[in-house]
């Protein structure tokens, strides 16, 4: 039976997106010597939740089509999905290698080089995501046989086990000391020096939580309709206790801004938590509750463009970046948000040309 079609994931791809893009230009804004704490929570820590939620709608859109009692059809669900994702993902690397090299003089790559930074997504500083989206992909029977087998006993050891594991690969002192002392050019120190780049192991939970809820998606959404309160509140306290701990490691234990942001980040515990309970919030804020219309059309506007948006944002931050340099100003709190904002309308405008343009061509 046909399912209906959920402007929800489409509107929470927007909010995401804003999301990633408010991630990089916080990395701009870190380069003030003196920039604002407060925006800079918001920036760096507030929008933390906005690459693994990706992976956790990524899993939903694909449950919720799929009959689980069906013969799942491996090779026709890569060919559309590699399609939609390596095809693209390759031709931006290819594009951001030869546009750095003449932008920075990073030269092209040779061979092996190359395989290195394709496999390891590598290109620009945004795309490992799609690479690790292709492993979710190619694993994907491996995903449907666990999702047809999960109990809520293995759902929570996944739980635990997935808190531990990125604790492990994201403070280990061990594991930091063995990859510094491989020698440079080693596989071994490669695999473990971008682990965060390609292995899915970080995000198995956020991805199974996408695929079993939406197998059970009536039953979901029946649930978020019934304790809205509950699920605004669990997110505020998720929310808080991020931020606390970011400004914990800043006042308590005086932490420079950038180890704060980099110990605060998706995967530590606190941010584990807090994509978990954004994840549902935005699926309960957008299932229930009504918007005007000009907001709907603003939600859908920026879903429907994410993904361009997602790839062209570094070069809209790169030539904004270069302005900025060349009329002599710093990116202070006031000017960050602007940058922010025209990070996204030049991005967005971009993509609804060259839209117009593929169609006016196709026609």
């Amino acid at each position: 039976m046909q399912k209906k079609y959920l402007n929800s994931i489409e509107y929470i791809r927007g909010v995401s997106m804003l999301g990633v893009v408010a991630i990089h230009i916080g990395a701009q804004y870190l380069t003030n010597p003196t920039p604002n704490l407060h925006l800079i929570a918001i920036l760096e820590i507030a929008s933390r939740f906005s690459v693994p939620i990706f992976f956790f709608i990524s899993a939903f859109g694909l449950f919720y089509k799929i009959d689980l009692k069906e013969k799942f059809d491996y090779g026709k669900f890569l060919s559309r999905r590699f399609k939609a994702v390596l095809l693209p993902y390759l031709i931006w690397s290819a594009l951001y290698i030869i546009h750095d090299n003449f932008f920075y003089g990073t030269g092209i790559p040779a061979p092996c080089y190359a395989a290195e930074i394709l496999f390891f997504g590598l290109a620009k500083y945004q795309l490992y995501f799609l690479v690790i989206l292709i492993w979710f992909y190619l694993l994907m029977p491996l995903w449907i046989k666990i999702i047809k087998n999960l109990t809520p006993l293995k759902f929570a050891a996944i739980f635990f086990l997935q808190i531990g594991f990125n604790y492990f690969s994201s403070y280990s002192a061990e594991l930091f000391q063995l990859t510094q002392s491989l020698p440079d050019g080693s596989i071994l120190k490669m695999f473990l020096q971008w682990r965060l780049n390609y292995l899915v192991l970080h995000y198995v939970f956020i991805f199974l939580m996408g695929g079993i809820l939406a197998v059970h998606s009536e039953k979901f959404f029946k649930w978020l309709s019934q304790n809205k309160k509950i699920v605004s509140a669990v997110f505020l306290a998720a929310l808080t206790v991020h931020l606390g701990y970011f400004y914990f490691l800043v006042y308590v234990k005086d932490f420079k801004l950038m180890a704060a942001v980099n110990t605060a980040h998706q995967l530590s515990p606190t941010g584990f938590l807090y994509t978990i309970a954004t994840s549902i919030f935005l699926f309960m804020l957008f299932e229930n509750f009504s918007f005007d219309k000009v907001t709907r059309a603003g939600l859908s506007l920026l879903g429907k463009n994410s993904y361009f948006v997602y790839l062209f944002h570094p070069l809209a931050i790169t030539y904004l970046d270069l302005e900025l340099k060349n009329l002599g100003l710093v990116m202070t709190a006031a000017n960050t948000i602007i940058f922010y904002v025209l990070t996204v309308l030049i991005s967005l405008v971009a993509g609804l040309i060259l839209n117009k343009l593929y169609n006016l061509s196709a026609a």
